[in-house]
Formats: structure tokens, sequence, C-alpha cells
């Protein structure tokens, strides 16, 4: 059995409420997620759901109102900036947007290199690790003069693919990755993303909001509701035979090319809506 790197156990979230004197809005309720090394896990749910939340909250963006977040062994949940600014080599991010996640006025070398000399690595060593960067990621050996805004945005996610691989880390979080991506792009990054998880071993926390594309890169898949997570499994049985009416519909959700199957989605998800049904395992009412 593979040990985990990751484990969250109990997590809870709340963001201020607006006005004086609101209550906070708990966002998670609880969630239990655990992450083998070398291991994809595939976190799926609608925006506001609480995915983004999870992954903001392992990456101590955001602050755990209860509940822990554990890194091998080592409690990680109110972890110091200091103590973050250490586990960045170990734990990194793919952001969505790969228009706003790199700086503009910053070459693609210097994006590589800077988090590398941080760390303690010598300008030539950063240097010579860009190149084998950029070679990973299928970018040309140029591309470290060249700035981001000279670059396509599939060309940019490799930009950022290649900036989370710098310092090797072993988790690597990707929110909702690919999704600002055209389809053919989307699908170009997954391959590639797929196929540094395979040579590196690094494990992925895969964030998204498309089953479908949970489905074609994870092991195991959570799916998440209204911050609880409401169903999980291996990824063949969670997408192909899932037991929770909410992921039921998120799969219904997902466009095929049979014209007769979509039509048939589509009436089994109008059907799931109007019946508003209630697992008795969660509590979650899903409704649309």
């Amino acid at each position: 059995m593979t040990a985990n790197i990751l484990q969250v156990e109990g997590l809870k979230v709340a963001f201020p409420g607006r006005g004086f004197r609101a209550r906070p809005i708990e966002v998670l309720h609880g969630v239990d997620l655990h992450i083998g090394a070398g291991e994809v896990v595939g976190l799926v749910g609608e925006s506001g759901s609480g995915k983004t939340t999870i992954g903001r909250a392992v990456l101590g963006l955001v602050k755990a109102s209860g509940g822990s977040i554990r890194f091998h062994s080592e409690d990680i949940t109110d972890a110091s900036p200091a103590r973050r600014r250490q586990l960045a080599k170990q734990i990194q991010v793919i952001f969505q947007d790969p228009y706003s996640s790199l700086n503009p006025a910053l070459s693609v070398g210097d994006i590589l290199s800077e988090p590398l000399i941080v760390q303690g690595a010598t300008p030539r060593d950063a240097r010579k690790r860009v190149v084998e960067l950029l070679d990973r990621v299928g970018l040309p050996g140029d591309a470290a003069q060249r700035l981001p805004r000279e670059f396509s945005g599939g060309q940019r996610q490799r930009v950022a693919i290649a900036r989370a691989l710098a310092p090797e880390p072993e988790l690597i979080v990707c929110d909702e990755a690919v999704s600002a991506l055209d389809l053919s792009t989307q699908a170009i990054v997954l391959d590639l993303l797929q196929d540094i998880q395979r040579t590196t071993g690094v494990a992925l926390l895969f964030i998204s909001h498309d089953l479908a594309v949970v489905r074609h890169v994870s092991n195991r898949v959570a799916v998440i509701y209204k911050g609880n997570i409401v169903e999980s499994g291996s990824a063949a049985e969670v997408t192909s035979r899932p037991q929770h009416p909410y992921t039921r519909r998120l799969l219904f959700a997902s466009p095929v090319a049979d014209p007769v199957q979509q039509r048939e989605r589509r009436a089994a998800r109008k059907q799931l809506a109007q019946m508003g049904l209630l697992d008795t395992r969660s509590g979650v009412t899903v409704s649309v």
C-alpha cells in the first residue's frame, strides 16, 4: 500500500460574512482527502462547491478553521510563512489562467530560474535547469529569452508547468489547469501532464469541474458538493458507475459525440433535477 504524502482530515474553512457583525460563512464542512506518493487524485465539482478552497488550504493560501492538513507526518495546517516558503520546494501549484499566473515583465528564463535561485541554486545551475525544463515541456530553447506575451495560451501553460516542476516537488496542485484552454490544447496539455507524472513520479491533486477531464488523468476521484465530499473511489468506478445523484448529474453534463446518447444524457439530467434526490449517506440534497 502506497504511503500517503498528503492527509486532509476534517478540514473546515470559513470566510468572513458580509456586513457588520455578520457571522462567518463556512464553505468546507469537514473534508477528508488523502493522496499517496506518485498518485493522481481528481477533485471534481461545479463552481462554488469548495474544490479550489481545498487546494488553496493545502497551499496555505487560506486559513483552516478546523481539521488538519498533514504533509508526510508534519502538521502544516498553521505552518508559519517561513515554513511555507520551505514547503514550496515540495508542494507546487499550476493555476487556472496561464495569462495572469506569469509575470509579464520577466522573461521565461527569469520566471523559471528565480525560484531556483531563491532556494539556493547558483545562476549557472539555474540556467542549466531551465534548459532541461523547457525541453521537458516541449518548448524551444530560445523560449527562455522571450516574454510570456509572445506565447499562446497552451504554451504559457507549459511554462507554468515547467515552473511548478522546477524545484522537483513531491506534490503539485493543479487548479483547473486546463479549463482556460480550447479543447485541442487541453488534450495536448493533459497528455503532457500525464507523461510528466509518469516519468517523474510527482503526485497530483487535479482540481476540475469536468468529470471527463478528471477521468482522463486520475487514479482516484473525489466528488465535492457544497463543501462536502459526497462520493469517492477509483476513477473508473466513480466516472462509469456513479452512486451519488450529484455525480451522475456531473456525468450527464459531460458532452459526448453521439447525438442520441447526448439527448439521453440531457433527459436523465433533467429528471435528476426534477427529483431533487437526497443521499441519506451524506445528508446532501442534490437539486438544480
